[in-house]
């Protein structure tokens, strides 16, 4: 299956989580490109979309390979096995997560600019981003909905690496895709247009669904959860 493009593929991926609708759910979207997709799927299920904010650790010179992730609240994720195979320092890394963790910061007061951080606790959460090919941000993204008190965490993705599966399956409650090549060289390579999503987009998209849940902007980050019907 060949996407058309981001909005394309969040559709099809909301066609195949109808059965969240009426389970009061957040979705949550992986900036950049997973919020396009994520925006279609919240649409889908006609809930509220936020983000979670995660930022690849790449190896230097290497940058399209991870050894970790980094995210909101200090999330941090490494993985061990990359840092061996290219040889990282202890230090080298460390540096690379400072480096990461400060545009992170950075990045997430430009996306959120003043929306409502939207209250995960006690409620279930789709996480949603536009493929997957080696893990990291998920798992740094699946945790982080476990700390904001998700009770139910599900990753859904157009495509995803087959091995892949497996391994979120240990961080997520349940892991929905579209497609599961056995190789996934680049996400890219599924998408017929598969163009840069700029920050701008990503807080036009926010804006856009969150008007169409006016009573988010009534709950802070600390108060009780209340259902749509409340």
């Amino acid at each position: 299956m060949m996407f058309v493009d981001r909005r394309d593929a969040g559709r099809r991926l909301g066609l195949r989580l109808r059965f969240l609708h009426d389970h009061n759910v957040v979705v949550l979207g992986v900036p950049r490109g997973g919020v396009p997709v994520a925006y279609e799927v919240a649409r889908a299920l006609d809930a509220p979309l936020d983000l979670v904010v995660v930022r690849r650790l790449g190896v230097p010179g290497r940058p399209e390979i991870a050894f970790g992730a980094v995210g909101e609240h200090d999330v941090r994720v490494r993985n061990a096995a990359v840092a061996r195979r290219y040889g990282l320092t202890a230090a080298e890394m460390a540096r690379i997560e400072h480096d990461e963790l400060e545009a992170l910061a950075e990045q997430v007061e430009r996306l959120r600019a003043g929306c409502i951080r939207i209250p995960l606790l006690g409620r279930p959460v789709v996480i949603v981003d536009d493929g997957v090919s080696t893990g990291a941000t998920a798992r740094a993204a699946c945790r982080i909905a476990r700390l904001g008190g998700a009770r139910r965490v599900v990753w859904a993705v157009p495509v995803i690496a087959r091995d892949m599966v497996a391994a979120l399956n240990t961080v997520a409650n349940e892991v929905i895709r579209l497609e599961t090549p056995v190789r996934l060289f680049a996400i890219g390579q599924w998408y017929r247009r598969y163009g840069y999503t700029s920050e701008h987009e990503v807080v036009e998209l926010l804006r856009h669904n969150a008007a169409a849940f006016p009573w988010h902007t009534e709950v802070g980050a600390d108060d009780p959860v209340r259902s749509r019907s409340s």
